[in-house]
């Protein structure tokens, strides 16, 4: 007798990292129907990001795996939807996170809708991440209906390799078409995993860098695009004290890129705790934390979860950092605010992720109150 898995059809979106692949693996060895696609995205002509050898690696683990694989391009929709609007954002002054834009217009919007025609009930990532169904609810129309449930999305067990924070933007809907199966398990099991199955990617390094430049540093891939001029770097009381390279390449907390001369202390160093980019100005200090906050607001906010059922909250305002306490305060006129146990450094347009112990509620965009 067949398993209810096997009359499942999952397309497993294969990076040609070593995560998709066993991914791939663990559904095909649990009876799914499993496919693989590679997804092209827009790369820019100067950059040396491996896409080829990605896409060559995705169709070898295919292989190994036995499953079907195709290749399905989304370079204008990600140029459009992703970079367009990064540029865009980023001449207002605006430091979005593509990886962000990119989870939520491509690998869980187009790749959604690519599979759904195409005769899929589920698509699958290797993002170190868990969907759980975490309530069944009985519809109001009737106790013969089917149950529809509420579903969660939880921090991966690997807490080094937790991917949650660059999925807040994911919905209800989202979440029960999605499988995440290696957000069960530590990244060096991932690994053994890929050995036993003997999958070509089992010692391949994970990528770095952001998802569509490589290793390139976003300052020289924003010059290529944006025209930049040169202007004076201040201190907190209002000195000229260096120069910089144009106020819309830096963002809060920053080290790197301030050109300090001697009106600066020569000893110690200096951080980003201000930049306007209408007037190209930045404003830097020795003390990094005069960048802080004690609160921000959020706009573009989505939530996967009810906040009404939590009185633990914590969030987290960048990647890797650790998660730290925080209230929420709901009003018709600054819609709303998150204030911080401790201050925080928060830039304008980065992603604000709420969790409750290991469930990612969702989030939002941060501005200055």
């Amino acid at each position: 007798m067949k398993s209810q898995e096997s009359q499942k059809k999952v397309f497993v979106a294969l990076s040609g990292g070593v995560d998709s692949a066993v991914a791939a693996a663990l559904l095909k060895e649990r009876g799914y129907d499993v496919a693989g696609v590679f997804i092209k995205i827009w790369q820019p002509e100067f950059s040396e990001c491996t896409w080829r050898e990605d896409r060559l690696d995705a169709m070898r683990v295919a292989a190994a795996l036995e499953i079907p694989f195709e290749e399905v391009d989304f370079s204008e929709k990600y140029k459009r939807e992703v970079i367009d609007d990064m540029l865009a954002a980023y001449k207002k002054g605006i430091t979005p996170n593509p990886d962000v834009m990119c989870n939520r217009h491509i690998k869980f919007g187009a790749l959604w809708e690519w599979a759904k025609e195409r005769g899929a009930d589920y698509i699958a990532t290797g993002h170190h991440a868990r969907v759980k169904r975490i309530s069944d609810k009985t519809p109001p129309f009737g106790s013969l209906a089917p149950k529809w449930g509420e579903w969660g999305l939880l921090r991966g067990v690997d807490a080094e390799k937790d991917q949650s924070y660059f999925l807040w933007q994911l919905t209800q809907y989202d979440l029960e078409h999605t499988l995440m199966p290696v957000g069960e398990l530590q990244k060096s099991e991932v690994r053994s995993l890929a050995r036993k199955y003997a999958l070509p990617v089992a010692d391949k390094p994970d990528s770095q860098g952001l998802c569509f430049v490589g290793d390139i540093a976003m300052s020289d891939f924003l010059e290529r695009y944006i025209a930049v001029e040169k202007g004076d770097v201040y201190d907190t009381r209002g000195n000229i004290i260096g120069v910089h390279n144009g106020a819309l390449l830096y963002t809060i907390g920053q080290r790197e890129g301030l050109n300090i001369h001697s009106g600066g202390s020569a000893r110690a160093p200096y951080y980003v705790v201000a930049v306007d980019v209408a007037a190209n100005r930045v404003v830097a200090s020795t003390h990094r934390m005069d960048a802080a906050v004690k609160n921000v607001c959020l706009y573009n906010e989505n939530w996967i979860n009810s906040l009404h059922q939590y009185d633990d909250l914590s969030c987290m305002v960048r990647y890797r950092q650790i998660p730290q306490s925080c209230r929420l305060e709901k009003s018709a006129i600054t819609g709303t605010r998150v204030h911080f146990s401790e201050p925080l450094i928060a830039s304008t347009g980065q992603s604000l992720v709420l969790y409750n112990v290991d469930s990612c509620l969702g989030g939002g965009m941060m501005r200055a109150t």
